[in-house]
């Protein structure tokens, strides 16, 4: 895990547009897979923390490090800011990603015993950044996306979202895309290339008001265009078959594909 400043934290964080929901509601998908990472990565911190009863949303500091305090001005600046935070549960999240970036920072979290664990709060800044906060009720409401909590154990023990890699934004932005409404993900399959290796993705996707969908391949240009694989398969002109797959294994597709192709065409935060 590499350190940032506590600085760098809480100029993100002021750049949150907490109160505006279009954001919101446009990266819901990558906003959804961006929580159940923070919610995962949550778990293995709480273990090694001995703070399972706080998970999700709680301060890693406060565990390993309990007599750290920031440096004054950032300790002000960082009260001064979150007092305009609306829920407690943001405020703890918010003031738990500045100190460990302050405690990481001055290297006051890195006992020896402390296992090799990603980064507890990378992947809640980067849905932050995309569409603001969540409120706490029977799921966690990402304000147009519900997420259920499940259990600590089962969070822990899911595949993770996304490596370190400088195409994160890119996936994420592909995920979102002109993604209104119940979006159906297909892998396409034949020898040589099973469905966790396929030859390609495809979606299928509401347009309009009425029933009308639109078929998308992901290409090697990095987008979503629209295919005539479903009509050219059902009258029996593709020898390439396709089978269903989830939001999180197309993602897992347009990263490797991202990568392979060296395609990032801007900086991003790495999970």
């Amino acid at each position: 895990m590499s350190s940032v400043s506590p600085q760098t934290v809480l100029g993100r964080l002021r750049a949150v547009a907490w109160d505006d929901l279009e954001p919101a509601f446009a990266h819901g998908r990558s906003r959804a897979l961006l929580m159940r990472e923070h919610m995962r990565r949550a778990a293995l911190w709480a273990r090694v923390c001995g703070a399972e009863e706080r998970w999700p949303f709680f301060d890693v500091t406060e565990y390993l490090a309990p007599a750290f305090e920031p440096a004054p001005e950032v300790a002000a600046e960082l009260e001064e800011y979150v007092r305009r935070i609306g829920t407690p549960s943001l405020r703890r999240v918010c003031r738990g990603a500045v100190r460990w970036a302050a405690a990481r920072s001055e290297g006051r979290v890195e006992p020896p015993e402390l296992p090799e664990l990603p980064d507890p709060y990378e992947p809640i800044l980067l849905m932050f950044e995309r569409g603001g906060g969540y409120s706490i009720e029977e799921f966690i409401d990402l304000y147009g996306v519900m997420i259920p909590y499940g259990t600590l154990d089962s969070n822990a023990r899911a595949a993770p979202f996304l490596s370190p890699a400088h195409s994160t934004l890119d996936v994420l932005d592909a995920l979102d895309a002109d993604a209104d409404g119940p979006v159906t993900y297909y892998a396409k399959i034949s020898d040589g290339f099973p469905g966790d290796s396929p030859r390609g993705i495809l979606r299928r996707r509401p347009v309009g008001r009425d029933t009308e969908t639109l078929d998308e391949a992901f290409t090697r240009n990095l987008r979503w265009e629209p295919t005539e694989y479903f009509r050219r398969h059902a009258l029996g002109h593709n020898e390439v078959d396709h089978v269903r797959i989830t939001e999180f294994e197309a993602a897992a597709f347009i990263e490797a594909t991202t990568k392979g192709l060296g395609a990032s065409r801007r900086p991003a935060h790495g999970l």
